[in-house]
């Protein structure tokens, strides 16, 4: 079973509520849990336990306390499902914009923590996915610019056609064994350092 050797980190300063967290979790086979009951640098604790899967439970949070665990949400970049007694149409906004992978209101069964633990991982990993592609297509957008930026300089600087600036780009990479990108962003650097003007 895979999600068995996740490491599970409770935050909650009520122990019954954190008890009753436990027990589900290790009803569901994670047996790497560790509660901690104060909040009071639980960035370090994070840093120092580097656990798979975060669990808060906030019984009654007031308005810091929650910007408090949205910000540690957006900084330590792991599936985290938060538990609240209650809440506010702008607090579920909050969550969701925080990268709060389930934000369960008013839900605190013992015998729905597994389940809530696996939509939050589920939701983490769909969401990271997203975020890698779309950096992967950003990385291909600017390094389409830089070729055609360092094509253009090779037919204003060469006096050749498009398409034999590319060839000669292309052939470049190839000797050199490197990527088209990289000689392109040469190329530029080199041009700007030659014509700053270019």
């Amino acid at each position: 079973m895979c999600h068995a050797q996740l490491s599970v980190l409770v935050i909650d300063e009520n122990q019954i509520r954190a008890s009753i967290i436990e027990a589900g979790l290790r009803d569901a086979g994670h047996d790497q849990v560790t509660l901690v009951k104060d909040v009071n640098g639980i960035a370090q604790r994070i840093g120092d336990l580097e656990p798979d899967v975060i669990v808060i439970d906030l019984e009654n949070p007031n308005r810091d306390m929650l910007e408090s665990m949205f910000q540690l949400s957006r900084a330590v970049k792991r599936p985290i499902a938060m538990f609240v007694d209650r809440s506010d149409q702008a607090s579920i906004e909050a969550a969701v914009e925080a990268g709060v992978s389930a934000y369960v209101v008013d839900g605190l069964r013992q015998e729905r923590v597994k389940s809530i633990l696996d939509m939050a991982i589920s939701r983490f990993n769909a969401f990271s996915r997203m975020e890698r592609e779309l950096d992967a297509a950003r990385n291909e957008l600017a390094e389409r610019k830089l070729i055609e930026r360092a094509k253009g300089i090779l037919m204003r600087t060469k006096g050749i056609g498009e398409d034999e600036a590319h060839a000669l780009l292309r052939k470049t990479a190839m000797n050199q064994n490197r990527r088209l990108s990289e000689i392109a962003q040469s190329l530029v650097t080199a041009s700007c350092l030659l014509d700053p003007e270019s």
